[in-house]
């Protein structure tokens, strides 16, 4: 890369990363079992407000494990939005089950909660004591709410419709640690809550994932299932098909660092997203951000969204002028209704997340992104636009 490359989303290395894995590499705890996986399970349960966490070795691990554990059988339906990364609409396949995917909103790009009740009320038949989707005769199990951005999806809704519904709720929160939905955690307000460790997160272990739970029956079964099922250890006696799933003592000491840090950093980020916020505030053809009145956002990845009309030219156009001035940025998710890979899925009234894929455009948001190299973004974003006036 050139020296004046900008990166889109990359890691933070400022506390006591070092320290605490070089504590691995001196005593030898390099795997899958030592304190630090027991530590990082304990405090990010303890910062999140669950009862209990179970490391995983990714968050597409957790999402996995947490179907299961959930319920979802094969061939059941389970809800999620379409517009999301590609990880829970694969992990219901992993388990035999069909997505159906619903439209995002377009002020906060999350679940679009009235499309959901739609679907549930008509797309959607009671059979006994279950319900089916009538077109499919598919039995619907669970709701993926995925906190996409960092924006918490409007919880208290999607809560009730599941309760009315019978259904249970698995929390994406892969791109959401340290949000707050009116002030409860996102992760903390479903059946289970999923999160991601991945490099460009807001923390990160290289590659990982939690789940969180106050169902210390669900957590029992998830850390059984992310341990190969090892019903005896001595007698290697495995009592159901399991996974290796398991973060290793590494991983979860760079883990433990990293979120001794993350109030820090979601400060780092919103001082970031604030001057974004004000330099585009006037600039004809963009987009901002949007956080709900009742959202507390951790800023993970500030998106815009470009009106090619008003703007000169489209977001594609613009990220490629960007990259050729060394400057990363990326669009969103194509929509899963979209994906050639979940072509059978079925699509309830998936219309806004079209436009918001077409538009929306990821701008560099690094924790430690530098003053000079933002100002350098928005006055490229600024010319972009004024030369194609």
């Amino acid at each position: 890369m050139p020296s004046d490359f900008i990166p889109l989303s990359v890691p933070h290395l400022a506390g006591n990363e070092w320290s605490y894995i070089k504590d691995c590499l001196d005593t030898g705890w390099v795997s899958s079992v030592g304190s630090y996986v027991d530590r990082f399970e304990r405090e990010f349960a303890a910062k999140v407000g669950a009862k209990a966490a179970i490391a995983c070795a990714s968050g597409t691990a957790a999402l996995h494990v947490s179907l299961l554990v959930a319920g979802v059988k094969p061939d059941d339906a389970v809800v999620l939005s379409t517009l999301t990364f590609i990880a829970p609409a694969n992990t219901i396949r992993y388990v035999n089950a069909w997505p159906v995917l619903i439209d995002a909103e377009p002020r906060y790009l999350q679940m679009d909660v009235a499309k959901l009740g739609d679907y549930l009320e008509n797309g959607c038949r009671w059979e006994g004591k279950e319900l089916r989707d009538r077109k499919t005769s598919r039995r619907v199990s669970a709701i993926i709410p995925v906190h996409i951005l960092g924006h918490p999806c409007e919880m208290d809704p999607i809560l009730a419709l599941a309760d009315r519904y019978r259904l249970a709720v698995i929390e994406d929160a892969t791109e959401s640690l340290g949000s707050r939905y009116k002030g409860r955690p996102t992760g903390t307000m479903g059946s289970l809550g999923c999160f991601s460790f991945n490099g460009n997160k807001i923390i990160t272990t290289g590659s990982g994932g939690m789940i969180v739970t106050d169902d210390l029956a669900l957590a029992k079964h998830a850390k059984h299932l992310t341990t190969q099922a090892k019903q005896d250890a001595l007698e290697f006696v495995h009592d159901e098909v399991g996974y290796n799933y398991r973060l290793s003592n590494i991983s979860a000491a760079f883990g433990v660092a990293q979120l001794e840090k993350i109030d820090a950093y979601k400060s780092d980020k919103r001082r970031i997203a604030a001057c974004y916020d004000a330099a585009f505030e006037s600039l004809p053809g963009i987009r901002t951000p949007e956080i709900a009145p009742w959202a507390d956002s951790n800023e993970w990845l500030y998106t815009i969204r470009i009106n090619a009309e008003a703007f000169g030219i489209d977001s594609r156009t613009l990220m490629r002028r960007l990259k050729d001035s060394g400057i990363e940025t990326r669009p969103l998710w194509q929509p899963m209704h979209r994906s050639p890979a979940h072509r059978k899925a079925t699509a309830w009234r998936c219309e806004e997340a079209d436009l918001i894929n077409d538009e929306a455009l990821s701008i560099p948001c690094s924790v430690g992104l530098k003053p000079e190299e933002q100002t350098r973004v928005i006055d490229l974003i600024r010319e972009a636009h004024k030369s194609a006036q």
